[in-house]
C-alpha cells in the first residue's frame, strides 16, 4: 500500500429506521426486554405495554431506581445491575435521558434500543447504530408487535 493510500473504511451501520423485516426478526427472536422507566401505575403507557409484552411471552425486566417490583418482576436501578442477557432495551424516558440509556445498553451488550412514541434522540440513535445495535425510534413496540406478528 502506498503511503498516501487509505485503508478501506468499514461499512457504516444503516441510518434511519429499520425495515419491517428487521423489526419482525427482532420481535421473533428476542426473549428479554428491559423496560427503562416502567411505571407501576396501570394507567401509564409503560405499564400497559409491558403487561402486553409479558402476555406475548417476553420476559420483562423493569428498570426504575424507585421501585422494587413491577408486574411480578424484580426491578433494577440501572441496566448494568441486571444479571442476565437483555435483548431489547425499551425506553419510556424523556428524549434527553436517552444518551445515558444508550451508553448503558451498549455496555450490557443489548441487541436493540427501542424508543417509544414521542422519544426521539438522533445523536443517541447514531451512537447505538455505530455500536452495532438495532435502533427503533418514536415507535410503539406494542403497535409494531400487533402489526407485524399476526
Amino acid at each position: 500500500m502506498s503511503p498516501d493510500a487509505q485503508p478501506p473504511k468499514a461499512a457504516a451501520p444503516p441510518a434511519g429506521p429499520p425495515t419491517d423485516e428487521k423489526i419482525a426478526e427482532l420481535l421473533r427472536t428476542a426473549r428479554t426486554i428491559a423496560v427503562v422507566g416502567l411505571s407501576p401505575k396501570p394507567y401509564r403507557a409503560s405499564f400497559g405495554v409491558s403487561e402486553f409484552l409479558q402476555s406475548a411471552g417476553y420476559r420483562i425486566i423493569p428498570v426504575n431506581p424507585n421501585l422494587r417490583e413491577v408486574l411480578g418482576e424484580k426491578a433494577y436501578a440501572r441496566l448494568e445491575d441486571i444479571p442476565e442477557k437483555v435483548d431489547i432495551v425499551d425506553v419510556f424516558r424523556r428524549s434527553e435521558a436517552v444518551p445515558e440509556v444508550v451508553e448503558s445498553a451498549i455496555r450490557i451488550g443489548a441487541r436493540a434500543v427501542w424508543m417509544q412514541e414521542g422519544v426521539v434522540n438522533e445523536e443517541a440513535a447514531a451512537r447505538a447504530r455505530a455500536a452495532g445495535l438495532l435502533v427503533v425510534m418514536d415507535t410503539c413496540i406494542l403497535k409494531e408487535h400487533h402489526r407485524l406478528m399476526r
